[in-house]
């Protein structure tokens, strides 16, 4: 192995597991003729949920198979074993509960991974050193730090990295954004993204325990603060603690919001206000906020982010999407599909103290067409993994490339960052900090536990 190359594996040397070294290997050697079939081979990396939704949605498409599954848990590491040997007919052959040795195994083409948010970094940038694509759950990473190393990696090694905002390959998104983009609803002054979700209910405290058995916590903590076993803070549950990810802001934000800034054609704004806290249950076990308002703003138009733990009952009567409020109408987007609703004309008859009014509307009159809802056709995902497998063999962006996971992360980040805080904060692009905010500024970077180290690229 190169010198260079083995110190610059920081992510992994640090641990004192070397890789086998995959950089000198070209992307046809992997998929070309002395691959049969042209297979494409994956490790999936956390299985218990969206990861195994993940593994499942890759192995519907001709030529995939899953050679490595590794989990902290022995339970959710074996009874996927069991299901996958049951609907494919074949057991994996590496089964592991040290992700590492998965970015080891030379079979692998391509890592899924489907841990939560704090270890992204580590295994993603691991996996492109070693010369490997990757399908990396979303958000992205858990901090802003790791984001910008995380793209950096990408483009340093070149490889393909689809994050797993699967929007991005559901058709109807992207319509709704043209339509968006064609001025059509007029003057956009308000966009507004919501998620109000019942699934998300309270969490009662429960008291520290000793970890199940076949969980390696260890492991499972990584980079994380040392803190004695709570159930509360294992498995599903993770989403709402600090130490790990960002709450209901960052596993719904960066869905919709994603679309909020593509349909306005915009990126990351200068100013930010975020406001809430634990309105709904302020004595349960949940760290992040349970209530949470955002504003971003930009030059001529706002992009409102609210969201609710345990209410169901959203705008337009539905649970979470997008809104966006123009002059003649409002377009209304989720993953059912669109519709717009038209706004009214106004006129003296109807509001005799405005003025200027126009006398020549009718008071049924409308700013514009209706737009009847087209539906989505709940493919998502599919269509995502399909998307992914394409552009390892074309080596081009994929629909959901990293850069496009690492900006939208960035956005949900600075709205918890300043609701923690308590203050409104300027957002400085070109430096990728806060102006005149040390207490936000250290909410950006990562504040790894011994012996993993942060990767210097």
């Amino acid at each position: 192995m190169d010198r260079r190359i083995f110190l610059k594996r920081t992510a992994v040397s640090a641990t004192g597991l070397s890789l086998t070294p995959l950089m000198g290997k070209s992307f046809s050697s992997l998929f070309g003729a002395d691959a049969p079939g042209n297979r494409i081979r994956i490790g999936l990396i956390g299985c218990r949920n969206q990861g195994w939704s993940n593994l499942n949605a890759f192995l519907r498409y001709p030529g995939v198979e899953c050679v490595s599954l590794c989990d902290i848990d022995d339970e959710w590491l074996h009874r996927r074993a069991a299901e996958l040997e049951k609907s494919t007919g074949k057991r994996p052959p590496q089964l592991v509960k040290d992700w590492r040795r998965v970015i080891d195994n030379a079979e692998v083409d391509m890592v899924i991974i489907g841990t939560p948010d704090h270890w992204h970094c580590l295994q993603l940038v691991a996996a492109c050193e070693a010369g490997k694509d990757a399908y990396v759950e979303k958000p992205l990473a858990g901090t802003i730090e790791e984001c910008d190393l995380m793209v950096k990696a990408a483009r340093k090694y070149d490889r393909i990295v689809q994050v797993g905002q699967w929007q991005r390959s559901d058709p109807h998104w992207d319509d709704a954004a043209t339509y968006v983009r064609s001025g059509k609803l007029g003057r956009v002054r308000t966009v507004k993204v919501w998620a109000y979700q019942t699934s998300k209910w309270t969490l009662p405290s429960v008291p520290d325990s000793a970890p199940p058995a076949g969980v390696d916590y260890d492991m499972w903590l990584g980079p994380a603060p040392k803190r004695a076993f709570n159930r509360n803070r294992f498995h599903y549950n993770f989403r709402f603690f600090w130490d790990y990810a960002g709450g209901l802001m960052s596993d719904w934000g960066v869905h919709l919001l994603d679309y909020a800034l593509k349909g306005m054609n915009v990126g990351m704004p200068s100013y930010v206000l975020g406001a809430g806290g634990k309105y709904g249950y302020p004595d349960d076990a949940m760290e992040t906020p349970d209530t949470l308002m955002v504003t971003y703003r930009y030059p001529d138009f706002n992009i409102i982010w609210d969201h609710a733990c345990g209410i169901g009952s959203g705008m337009f009567g539905l649970r979470e999407g997008i809104a966006f409020l123009g002059e003649n109408g409002t377009l209304i987007l989720s993953r059912s599909g669109w519709e717009v609703v038209p706004e009214a004309a106004v006129n003296s008859r109807t509001f005799p103290y405005c003025y200027p009014c126009d006398e020549e509307r009718m008071p049924d009159s409308l700013r514009m067409e209706a737009v009847k809802k087209k539906s989505g056709e709940g493919k998502g995902l599919y269509l995502h993994a399909g998307n992914m497998l394409d552009c390892m063999r074309s080596r081009k962006l994929p629909n959901a490339d990293i850069a496009i996971g690492a900006e939208v992360a960035r956005l949900s980040h600075i709205g918890n960052i300043s609701c923690r805080v308590g203050s409104a904060l300027h957002w400085d692009s070109e430096t990728g900090m806060f102006a005149g905010n040390e207490e936000a500024n250290r909410l950006i970077k990562a504040d790894y536990r011994d012996p993993w180290k942060l990767p210097v690229l």
